[in-house]
């Protein structure tokens, strides 16, 4: 691999077959890095390894290792005796299993490794490996040593390439007893409810999109100051620190933030969100009919509310059904005083007896009122 340098060579080791390789980092950190200074004088604070005993200044030469024991003894170790211990890892990645990726614990995952095929009578066992990876869809885990002492490690396909993650041992691990929160505190389902809106207005996003704020912001400080520019005031950002907010209020506010930073229109506050908010169960109107929305009045100036709407549209519904039935009724109640008239016309022609034609015009004359009064 040009212009990329190995930090360890061997060979990976599964079963019988030996796949000589290189080892490269897989990571770069782009992180800006900066020098002590003195602030009198602005001259660089550097560090010096001095002997003790003879309180002078050491090259790296005259540097080795030492193991402290726990009374403070100082055992001298040397890479010879460290390279003569019989670890049949020392220059070989050796695989002890395949097992499905997710029974890797992701808090083990250490630094990241190319494993690139070191000469051409390596290329086909790495690509029989590689190959073999794909196929059983699993990852292997091996044992490897790199700088003075033995590590885990897991090979996956990234691409075309064999990939290897440094893991730690299990018991490097450290348990979340002391760190997981009071087991008293509960969570409503309507709390649930409003994260899952949030999670789904938040959607997904492309990795590849996201980049280092703090790092540019940082770069055009230097650039500014380099350049005998004052450096710009930071933007006033909302502060929140420690206070304690609202639990359901910034959910809320934070799924209508969502959706405006998407281009989509925060609404109203809905029934569900108020009763969640409150704790109380949402109250549901039923939506009006086509026609009674068709007829509802237009909106002039400021929004109106959706139940505001609902509620005048509903009203119009009933004043118009309340119109047509007093019209039907008054129709009919004519159309009876009308037929009460013709009868007592007639009776009077027939020349009956006066008490019987008296009676019929007086009830005649009864409808009448009764029929002009509901008109």
């Amino acid at each position: 691999m040009p212009h990329v340098r190995s930090i360890w060579n061997g060979a990976i080791s599964f079963g019988l077959v030996s796949i000589p390789i290189k080892v490269v980092n897989a990571t770069e950190s782009h992180s800006i890095s900066f020098r002590q200074v003195h602030l009198d004088d602005g001259g660089r604070i550097r560090y010096r390894k001095f002997c003790e005993l003879e309180d002078r200044e050491v090259t790296t030469g005259e540097i080795g290792k030492a193991y402290e024991d726990a009374d403070g003894t100082l055992i001298p170790i040397t890479d010879e005796e460290l390279s003569a211990l019989p670890i049949p890892t020392a220059r070989t990645i050796e695989i002890v299993a395949f097992v499905p990726a997710e029974r890797i614990d992701p808090l083990q995952m250490d630094t990241a490794y190319y494993l690139a095929a070191n000469g051409v009578p390596a290329t086909k066992p790495y690509v029989l490996l590689r190959e073999a990876l794909k196929r059983s869809q699993t990852v292997a885990v091996a044992k490897f040593a790199l700088r003075g002492r033995e590590r885990l490690g897991m090979l996956r396909v990234v691409d075309d390439v064999i990939a290897m993650h440094g893991l730690l041992w299990p018991d490097e691990i450290r348990s979340t007893e002391e760190v997981a929160p009071d087991a008293s505190v509960t969570v409503r389902d309507k709390e649930l409810d409003l994260a899952d809106a949030l999670m789904d207005t938040l959607g997904e996003v492309e990795l590849t999109e996201l980049h280092d704020d703090y790092r540019e912001a940082v770069e055009e400080l230097v650039a500014a100051k380099a350049s005998g520019e004052l450096p710009a005031a930071p933007p006033a950002g909302e502060r929140v620190g420690g206070k304690v907010l609202d639990l359901m209020a910034a959910l809320e506010k934070s799924v209508r933030a969502a959706k405006v930073s998407r281009g989509e229109e925060a609404g109203e506050e809905t029934g569900e969100e108020a009763g969640a908010r409150t704790g109380e169960s949402a109250e549901v109107t039923p939506l009006p009919s086509r026609r009674s929305a068709r007829t509802a009045p237009k909106e002039v100036g400021g929004k109106k509310s959706t139940s505001t709407a609902r509620k005048t549209a509903a009203k119009k519904t009933v004043a118009k059904s309340t119109a047509k039935s007093t019209a039907k009724s008054t129709g009919q109640a004519a159309g009876k005083a009308t037929a009460t008239k013709s009868i007592a016309k007639k009776t009077a022609a027939k020349k009956t007896t006066a008490k019987k034609a008296t009676g019929k015009k007086t009830a005649a004359k009864k409808a009448t009122p009764r029929g002009r009064a509901s008109a």
